[in-house]
Formats: C-alpha cells, sequence, structure tokens
C-alpha cells in the first residue's frame, strides 16, 4: 500500500498501483481515473473497465469472476467504475448497459463486452491479455 508519508490522493494513489496489480481497482475519482489511465498507458499495459452499477444483479454476479481474472492476469490493470458515481466516465465511452466491460490499450478501445457474459469476458481477455504481453 501507499506509505504514510504520501502527501496528496494523486501521489497515494499512484505509488498504490504497483501494490495492486492482481486485483480490481474501485476507482471513486476522476483524478484517480486519470492517475490509472495514465499509469497504465505509460506501462502499455492493457486496461479492462468493469462499468458496473449498485443496484444491477448481473453485475453483483460477474464480480467474484472478475475479481478472479484480475488475479489469473496480475499484468494486466483491472478498473471498476460505478456508473452513478461516475457518469462522466461512462458517458464518454457511450456505456448504456451495465455491466459493459471495456479493453482498452493506450488510451484506445480495443474491444468491448455488454453485459454479464462470463465465456465472452474469459475468451477477449486471453485474446487482447497475449496481443499486449
Amino acid at each position: 500500500m501507499a506509505s504514510a508519508a504520501a502527501t496528496t490522493p494523486a501521489t497515494a494513489a499512484a505509488a498504490a498501483t504497483a501494490d495492486v496489480l492482481g486485483e480490481v481497482i474501485a476507482i471513486h475519482s476522476l483524478e484517480a481515473w486519470t492517475i490509472q489511465i495514465e499509469e497504465a498507458n505509460a506501462a502499455k499495459r492493457l486496461v479492462v473497465i468493469d462499468f458496473t452499477a449498485s443496484w444491477c444483479p448481473p453485475c453483483r454476479i460477474i464480480a467474484p469472476i472478475f475479481a478472479d481474472l484480475a488475479r489469473k492476469f496480475p499484468h494486466v490493470a483491472f478498473l471498476k467504475v460505478d456508473v452513478d458515481e461516475l457518469k462522466p466516465i461512462a458517458e464518454q465511452f457511450s456505456v448504456e448497459a451495465m455491466p459493459t466491460f471495456l479493453f482498452m490499450k493506450e488510451g484506445d478501445v480495443k474491444d468491448r463486452v455488454v453485459g454479464a457474459a462470463k465465456d465472452e469476458l474469459t475468451a477477449k481477455l486471453g485474446l487482447h491479455a497475449t496481443a499486449c504481453a
């Protein structure tokens, strides 16, 4: 985790990034979003974003599967964005149904899965993670 010496949330978030590979990172602010995306872009890391909502039953069903995939693909950044909490990000990527999973590399959307489609999510992750490794 970030050290207690970190003086700003941005510094703390940036310092914590290396500690959370292999885990799903919940994004709660535009600043945290920017930090995570910039760090992943700099590292040329694949990013998989789970656009979710607290009221969405399929989102709750797929969440443990998404977390398991994060553990299986520690070189990929896994982010979770609540569409009600961060509407501007959801709107930027035209998210209209939950869950929606976006696959991004260096700022470009490479693919998308709409719905709690475990097999499709796993297959596309395998495809893109291999291509980006």
